[in-house]
C-alpha cells in the first residue's frame, strides 16, 4: 500500500484536544482499515494506532501545517506548551506562536520544506498564548502524498528553557569562573610583586642597618683589645656589646623570617647532641641572664640524646626561649630548661616565674608580630617575632611548641617537643666553634669606602698584631695589591667606581699562582648575595657588623692553610 500515515495524517479533519485521540485513531481507520481489512491492512491499523498514541501522548509539540503554514493538527503536546486549544489553533497561520520579529524564519522554513528538505534541531523562540517566550527546538519535515509530491509539513517542538537556562547559568558560571581565575592571577602577582618588595626592603633595611652597626662594633672590640683598666669603661664596654649584639639580633629575626615565610631557608642538617646544642643557646643568652640577676637551672636526660638537626638553627630556637624568659621575668627571677626523652620524643620545657600569658592570649603568642604586654614589651624592646620564629624553625624539624601558663604573674612554661634518638650512629659535633690557631701576624688590606668602619676595623686588627692597610675604594684596592701583596683581603661589596664583585675579579686577575684570601665584609647577608660573593671569587661571606670571634675563626684558617 503506497499511503504513507503522515501524508494521510495531514489530510486529518479538524479534532479537539478532548478528542484528539479518539479523532486520530477513527481517522486511521478510515484510512487504512475500510470494511474489510485484509491481514496488511490490520497490521498497517496496529501501526497507525500505535502512532496515534504516540502523537497524543508526547510531552513534545507535534504540530503539522500546509505549504502555507496553516495549521491542520495540534496535539496535546502544543496544548500544553503553548497554551492554545486544537479548537484555537487549526486553520490559524503558524506565525500565530512565531515573535513578529522571527516572522522571516517561518518563510525559509517553508522555502526548504517545498525544495523536499528536512530541517532538524533548529533552535528559536516561540511565544505562547500569554505572551511568554519559551525557548524551542524544531525538526520540520516535508509531507508528501501518493505522488510524492511536498504538500505540507509535520514539525516536532521541544521546550528547551530550561536547558538554555542551565546553558547561559553555565556560561555565566564559566566567565564568573575565568574572571576569578583572572582576579585571583592578578592578586597572586600583586603578592608575589609586594612580597619580593618585601624581602627587598628588609635586604636594604638590614644592609643599612648594619652599616652603622659595623663601626660600633669595631670600635668596641678594638676599647676591649686595649683593655683598660678602669672599671667604668669596662661597664660602659660590655653596654655597648649587649645593645649591639640585640640590634643585630633584631636585624637577623627580621630577615630569618621573612626567609621562613618565603620558603628561602634551608636546615644545615647533622647529627648532634642536645647538650651541644644547648651549651650553644646558654652560652647566647648567658649574658642577659645574668643582666637580670636570674637563676639559670638545667636538667638534661642522664643517657646522650641525639637529633637529626641544624645545630645553629636549634640553638637559636632555645636562645630566644631563654631570651623570652629573661626578658619577662623581673629581675632575680628563676629560669627552669628541663629536657626529658621518651625513647622516640625530646620534650624540652623552659620555664620561668616572669610575667606570665593571659589565657585568651595563649593561642596568639606565636602569631608574628603579637605582643602580649605592650608596656612591658617597649621596656624589654622586641618586634613580637621571636616566638613566631620558634615555632617554624621547630616544625620544620618535624616538631611542635607549645605555650602554657596560668594567667598574669603566674610565669610561662614553653613546650618543644623534637624527634631524637640516644644512638648516634656517627660522629656528632663534640664543640661549637673551630679550633682558633695562634696568633700570627698577618698582612691584611681592609677595603669599604664607609670610612668610620674601615678605619676601627683596621684598628682592631692592629691592635690584635696584624700589619694592617685600608683603602676606600676597589680601584684603589686594586693599585694597592699590585705594589704590595696581602695574605688576607677584607672587602667590602657595594663600592663605589667598582664595586666589590668586580674588584674580586680582578684581584683574582692579579696573581693567580698565589692567591690572596678574599673576604666578603657587606651589609647583604642574603642566600642570593653569598651565593654571588663566591661566584665572584670570594673565600668567605661575613655579613657587618663583625662577630669578632667569627673573624678570628677567619683568620685562623689563613694561618694554618699557610702553615
Amino acid at each position: 500500500m503506497g499511503l504513507s500515515v503522515r501524508s494521510k495524517f495531514l489530510d486529518m479533519p479538524p479534532f479537539s484536544a478532548e478528542q484528539s485521540e479518539r479523532g486520530i485513531l477513527s481517522f486511521l481507520r478510515r484510512v487504512f482499515v475500510g470494511n474489510s481489512p485484509s491481514q496488511d491492512e490490520r497490521d498497517t491499523q496496529h501501526s497507525a494506532t500505535l502512532l496515534a498514541a504516540i502523537v497524543a501522548s508526547s510531552d513534545d509539540a507535534i504540530i503539522s501545517k500546509t505549504l502555507n503554514g496553516i495549521i491542520t493538527s495540534w496535539n496535546a503536546g502544543a496544548e500544553r506548551l503553548f497554551g492554545y486549544t486544537a479548537a484555537e489553533a487549526i486553520g490559524q497561520p503558524i506565525t500565530l506562536i512565531i515573535p513578529v520579529e522571527r516572522h522571516a524564519e517561518e518563510n525559509d522554513i517553508l522555502r526548504h520544506i517545498r525544495l523536499g528538505q528536512r530541517v532538524e534541531h533548529f533552535e528559536t523562540i516561540r511565544v505562547a498564548k500569554d505572551g511568554r517566550r519559551i525557548d524551542v527546538s524544531l525538526t520540520i519535515s516535508p509531507v508528501r502524498d501518493r505522488q510524492g509530491r511536498v504538500i505540507g509539513a509535520s514539525k516536532v517542538g521541544r521546550d528547551i528553557s530550561a536547558s538554555k537556562r542551565a546553558a547561559e547559568e553555565s556560561a555565566r558560571s564559566s566567565a564568573l569562573l575565568s574572571q576569578s581565575r583572572d582576579e585571583l592571577q592578578r592578586v597572586n602577582a600583586e603578592l608575589s610583586e609586594a612580597d619580593r618588595r618585601k624581602d627587598e626592603f628588609l635586604a636594604v633595611l638590614a644592609h643599612e642597618l648594619r652599616n652603622p652597626l659595623a663601626p660600633i662594633r669595631n670600635a668596641m672590640q678594638y676599647l676591649r683589645l686595649k683593655a683598660p683598666a678602669d672599671a667604668a669603661q669596662q661597664n660602659a664596654r660590655d653596654i655597648i656589646d649587649r645593645q649591639v649584639k640585640h640590634l643585630i639580633r633584631l636585624v637577623d629575626d627580621l630577615l630569618d623570617i621573612s626567609r621562613i615565610s618565603s620558603g628561602k631557608i634551608s636546615l644545615q642538617k647533622e647529627r648532634v647532641s642536645l647538650a651541644l646544642i644547648v651549651t650553644n643557646a646558654i652560652e647566647a643568652s648567658r649574658p642577659l641572664i645574668e643582666s637580670e640577676n636570674h637563676q639559670l637551672t638545667v636538667t638534661l636526660p642522664a643517657e646522650p640524646v641525639y637529633l637529626d638537626a641544624d645545630l645553629t638553627r636549634l640553638a637559636q630556637v632555645l636562645q630566644n626561649l631563654l631570651n623570652n624568659a629573661a626578658r619577662y621575668t623581673p629581675p632575680g627571677g628563676k629560669i627552669e630548661l628541663r629536657a626529658e626523652f621518651d625513647g622516640q620524643q625530646l620534650v624540652i620545657r623552659v620555664t620561668d616565674t616572669g610575667i606570665g600569658i593571659p589565657r585568651d592570649m595563649l593561642s596568639h603568642v606565636f602569631d608574628m608580630f603579637t605582643q602580649v604586654d605592650r608596656s612591658i614589651e617597649r621596656s624589654t624592646g622586641g618586634l613580637g617575632i621571636g616566638l613566631t620564629l620558634v615555632q617554624r624553625l621547630v616544625e620544620l624539624h618535624g616538631g611542635n611548641v607549645e605555650a602554657r601558663s596560668n594567667g598574669p604573674d603566674q610565669g610561662s612554661e614553653f613546650i618543644v617537643r623534637l624527634p631524637a634518638f640516644v644512638h648516634a650512629s656517627e660522629s656528632s659535633s663534640a664543640v661549637g666553634h673551630d679550633e682558633v690557631a695562634p696568633a700570627t701576624r698577618l698582612r691584611i688590606l681592609v677595603v669599604d669606602d664607609n670610612v668610620d668602619a674601615a678605619d676601627t676595623l683596621a684598628e682592631m686588627l692592629r691592635a690584635s698584631g696584624h700589619d694592617v692597610h685600608t683603602e676606600y675604594d676597589g680601584t684603589a684596592a686594586i693599585r694597592a695589591l699590585r705594589s704590595n701583596r696581602a695574605d688576607v683581603v677584607l672587602l667590602d661589596i657595594g663600592l663605589p667606581k667598582l664595586n666589590g664583585y668586580d674588584t674580586a675579579r680582578e684581584i683574582r686577575a692579579i696573581d693567580p699562582q698565589n692567591p690572596v684570601v678574599l673576604v666578603a665584609v657587606t651589609g647583604w647577608g642574603q642566600d642570593e648575595d653569598r651565593r654571588r660573593s663566591r661566584q665572584a671569587g670570594f673565600d668567605h661571606h661575613l655579613v657587618k657588623p663583625l662577630d669578632p670571634e667569627l673573624l678570628d675563626r677567619v683568620l685562623a684558617s689563613v694561618v694554618r692553610n699557610a702553615a
